[in-house]
């Protein structure tokens, strides 16, 4: 009996087709790219916005975290809009989103203008952030399905360091930020007019992929469905995971909805919804995105110019792309929940360093921050430490978590829930940001996302439950 069953499995995988699959999750994880550029991208432009708008330190702290708002409604949207219309068709409509705010924010005359630019952005980050690793989970197989999604945050992180990388080039062509580029534009605009050129490829690509199956079986379109999952995994591969997803949407197959959420016995939110959005919400409150967002005024805070801040900014992104790699090789093999608590771990104590080498900062003569040369080093050091535990950790394996963790039925209202929480934790830390480093400090602020860290450890722990190996089919809610 066994050899059968594992000559079943051979001829499986023989029948895969998984050079089709990897195409098709690699154009998809586009919209991760396309994510991070548009996350980084504001990093080098905060002095052309000051400059060009006249902005106070508030209103810069709204025109940088204005594209969260909008994260925030396209998370919550798409996943049921996804529902709806197919996980293709939101990503389509992401694309186009990418395109018109990278256009609308180089060419933005005033700052609402700018900010309405960077709203729209925002819709497209806030849909090809749930959906493209939910349609990755939706078309790979279990046994390597992290990695795939994992993929995600690979294209994520190499968008921040494009972006990264792009502004730093741009600066030093025209001498800052500020300076005049082609066209007599300043480089800051160039900065958000290079996002053009990927988010184009994105929407071309789009039309070659297929539509998510496990979608099409929810609408009732099985023959659909069961044309894509045989150009994925042959015919006998096909015909068994149709029936395993009828099965499993059998008992209880209306259309998604919002009240799917509540467990219908006690009335109250399903505990996996609730690990959902601490997922999200953690993954935010440990404060990466002020170094993705601040990165450059950051350093220049504490005394370093604004192309080597810049640069710095170009060797967190490298240094973030090598720990993805870690994630890729592991997440299949130690698992999920272990990468999670040891990065929630590493990062505390990265954190509390950084804390403290703040905590030595002086005032020089100009009335700037300024670091003693050792603690520097020790803040610099310790600050891409905790970007490379995030980045082996929480920034790959919370998107994959969310794509998969969640049962077929409510899996598009779940993502929407939690996208959104993910954005507004996002949004309420980069807005305060600014705020907290005129009010506490540098070294306050990071000691504020070091017991975030701490606290994550904890929820890990307690509340997370594997998912490495399992079938979407076999989630439970």
């Amino acid at each position: 009996m066994k050899s059968v069953l594992l000559d079943d499995a051979v001829v499986a995988k023989q029948a895969e087709n998984t050079r089709l699959i990897v195409q098709i999750s690699c154009i998809a994880t586009l919209g991760g790219f396309l994510f991070g550029f548009d996350s980084g991208v504001i990093n080098g432009t905060v002095d052309g916005l000051k400059q060009t708008f006249h902005s106070s330190a508030a209103q810069i702290g709204f025109e940088v975290a204005s594209m969260l708002l909008g994260c925030a409604l396209g998370a919550f949207f798409a996943g049921r809009v996804a529902d709806y219309g197919g996980r293709r068709a939101v990503l389509i409509v992401s694309a186009l989103l990418f395109l018109l705010s990278a256009l609308g924010a180089g060419s933005a005359w005033s700052a609402t203008f700018f900010v309405i630019a960077r709203i729209t952005g925002g819709f497209a980050v806030g849909a090809a952030s749930v959906i493209a690793p939910a349609y990755i989970a939706e078309v790979a197989p279990a046994r390597y399905r992290g990695r795939l999604a994992t993929v995600q945050q690979i294209a994520i992180i190499s968008g921040l360091f494009s972006a990264f990388l792009s502004n730093y080039l741009l600066a030093r062509a025209a001498g800052a930020s500020t300076g005049v580029l082609w066209l007599h534009q300043d480089a800051w605009r160039w900065m958000f007019w290079m996002q053009v050129l990927p988010s184009s490829l994105f929407l071309v690509s789009l039309l070659f992929i297929p539509e998510s199956p496990r979608f099409l079986v929810v609408r009732k379109r099985e023959r659909e469905a069961a044309a894509v999952l045989t150009r994925l995994y042959g015919e006998p591969e096909a015909r068994a995971k149709l029936a395993e997803i009828g099965a499993s949407l059998a008992q209880d197959r209306h259309r998604p909805r919002f009240s799917d959420l509540r467990d219908k016995a006690s009335g109250r939110i399903r505990p996996i919804v609730w690990t959902g959005i601490g997922l999200a919400t953690f993954q935010q409150l440990v404060g990466i995105n002020v170094v993705f967002y601040y990165g450059a005024v950051l350093w220049q805070a504490v005394g370093f110019s604004e192309s080597d801040a810049l640069l710095i900014n170009v060797l967190s992104g490298a240094l973030s792309i090598s720990a993805c790699l870690v994630a890729v090789a592991q997440i299949d093999r130690l698992g999920r929940k272990p990468l999670l608590w040891i990065g929630s771990a590493g990062m505390t104590v990265a954190l509390l360093l950084v804390a403290w080498a703040f905590a030595r900062a002086g005032i020089d003569a100009g009335g700037k921050l300024s670091l003693p040369p050792a603690m520097g080093t020790l803040a610099l050091v310790a600050a891409n430490i905790y970007v490379v535990f995030f980045n082996m950790s929480w920034g790959p394996v919370m998107w994959v978590m969310l794509g998969e963790m969640f049962p077929n039925q409510i899996r598009g209202s779940s993502l929407a829930v939690a996208g959104a929480a993910q954005w507004i934790s996002n949004f309420a830390i980069t807005v305060s940001f600014p705020i907290l480093l005129t009010g506490i400090g540098l070294a306050g602020t990071y000691g504020l996302y070091a017991a975030a860290a701490a606290l994550s450890v904890v929820f890990v722990l307690r509340c997370v439950r594997e998912t490495r190996g399992k079938e979407l089919e076999e989630m439970e809610g």
